[in-house]
């Protein structure tokens, strides 16, 4: 191969300007109760995540993130390649509508033109690149092209060969597809995108890769994996399959284009064949990968050159078809509730590592207020919810609406609870979140008050309207056209209720 003889040049070629790695999170659609745009950004903001991937270009989710400062990778979708990739036309309206539209208030900084397209939708491949030129032209015809990325992600199996890293090579049969697309990478400086998963490298390796090697774990050193050729050492999944992606673009004579990687993570539950997705080893995959990562570390061919990383997902996507672990690669529940708590050291840090303990139980964006109205009663009565904070005159009686009123009394009874699992619904118009909703002088269970000690919530006394006994009464909170100035009071049987 003639790759052979450059194996020993292994000076950084591709050169890092001095911009740290970081790591995204991909948003997934396919979710039974998907949080609202506002919820999710506000996830976001709580967990520190400045990079997200979406994988379309939704107008809802693009407006919430106006103003956040937030980096947004907007993808064309699969079922709309191949109409912009056969018309300039075409292309210059998508991103009119899905780009122009929205910058500079939604920081959009880079768009994926399709997914895995060479092995999802072969049949488009042919006009894969003229989609991204099509693209490259509407930008700069906007004068975004500087501030706007323009790539395509790929799955890592288009990759030939992959151990040792040296040796390998793309698919000789996408060679047409190939070699325009990353001269086009190469001349607009821009990236190849690359979905890694050392999960399925594992599964697929019939005891090949040990299980330690795929999760980032420590390896002694007679376990290290060698490249033959180079010498050089991988202690895991992830950079081997990194560096044969950068090995592979030297066989084609290109030594420029940086690897970002959109995709990886680890699945967090899965069926009978699949015992190695489990909760701690989805936790150690991720909090490993995110330390590697934000380490600046790179990889044995290339140290210290960044390799920002989108971890898939930020949800779990209850409505996916196929295997269990199709359902479980998300950080989060669709709650908001996290899945497992990532084993990360350093405050402040990006998906903060104490997640479980800063969350709030608030009222859904959009709720019906009759539900939301209804469950305030029942968190005030029954639930035995200390509501005289929302009384006129106390500190969480302003802003005088139901959906403010409720997402208190919610947050109360969810904190009185201990947050176990149920506890935030309400027929669901409840939705829980890390971000904390206290304001002004209204300070909410379970967070902290002036002098940061945590508000007690679990002993919170029942409110002075409501009745230890079944047939017992709970206070209405009634809003309308005028401002209400006294509770009154409903009785109700406990039962009628049923709410949790």
């Amino acid at each position: 191969m003639a790759m052979i003889l450059l194996f020993f040049l292994l000076a950084v070629s591709v050169v890092s300007s001095g911009e740290a790695a970081f790591i995204g999170v991909n948003l997934g659609t396919d979710l039974s109760d998907m949080p609202s745009p506002t919820q999710v950004v506000a996830l976001l903001k709580a967990q520190n995540i400045e990079h997200i991937r979406l994988y379309d270009a939704d107008r809802a989710m693009l407006l919430a993130l106006a103003n956040t400062g937030i980096q947004v990778t907007v993808s064309v979708p699969n079922d709309q390649l191949l109409a912009i990739g056969m018309s300039n036309a075409t292309a210059a309206n998508w991103v009119s509508r899905n780009v122009i539209a929205h910058v500079p208030a939604t920081n959009i900084t880079a768009i994926a033109v399709g997914s895995e397209v060479l092995t999802t939708l072969p049949n488009a491949a042919p006009v894969l690149v003229s989609a991204l030129k099509f693209i490259q032209s509407a930008l700069v015809a906007s004068n975004l092209d500087r501030q706007i990325k323009v790539s395509t992600p790929h799955s890592s199996s288009i990759i030939l060969d992959s151990f040792p890293p040296s040796q390998a090579f793309f698919n000789r049969s996408w060679d047409p597809v190939m070699v325009p697309l990353l001269k086009f990478l190469q001349s607009t400086d821009s990236y190849l995108m690359l979905n890694v998963y050392p999960y399925y490298d594992y599964m697929q390796s019939n005891g090949v890769i040990p299980l330690d090697y795929a999760l980032f774990r420590p390896l002694p050193p007679t376990k290290e994996a060698i490249d033959a050729n180079t010498f050089l050492h991988y202690t895991n999944v992830f950079d081997a399959v990194v560096d044969a992606a950068y090995f592979a673009m030297l066989d084609l004579n290109i030594t420029n284009v940086k690897v970002v990687v959109m995709e990886s993570g680890w699945p967090s539950k899965g069926d009978a064949s699949e015992p190695d997705a489990t909760l701690d080893n989805a936790n150690t995959y991720n909090s490993n990968l995110i330390r590697h990562v934000l380490n600046n570390t790179g990889t044995p061919k290339h140290p210290g050159v960044p390799v920002s990383t989108y971890i898939y997902e930020l949800y779990n996507e209850d409505l996916r078809p196929g295997l269990v672990s199709e359902k479980n690669w998300g950080l989060f529940y669709p709650t908001g509730m996290p899945v497992y708590t990532l084993h990360l050291s350093s405050a402040g840090a990006v998906l903060a590592n104490d997640t479980t303990n800063q969350t709030f139980c608030v009222a859904k964006d959009g709720a019906d207020r009759k539900l939301l109205q209804a469950g305030l009663d029942w968190a005030c009565g029954p639930g035995r919810v200390d509501c005289s904070p929302l009384l006129q005159g106390q500190p969480c009686y302003q802003p005088d609406n139901v959906i403010a009123h409720a997402t208190y009394a919610f947050n109360a009874y969810y904190q009185k609870m201990g947050k176990s699992s149920g506890t935030c619904d309400f027929k669901g118009v409840a939705i829980i979140t890390t971000t904390n909703p206290s304001h002004s002088s209204c300070i909410f269970p379970g967070s902290t008050g002036s002098n940061g000690s945590l508000v007690n919530s679990t002993s919170l006394a029942p409110s002075s309207n409501s009745s230890d006994t079944a047939g017992g009464c709970l206070p209405e909170y009634l809003y309308g056209t005028s401002p209400y100035t006294s509770s009154i009071i409903l009785c109700v049987l406990l039962t009628a209720l049923a709410f949790l």
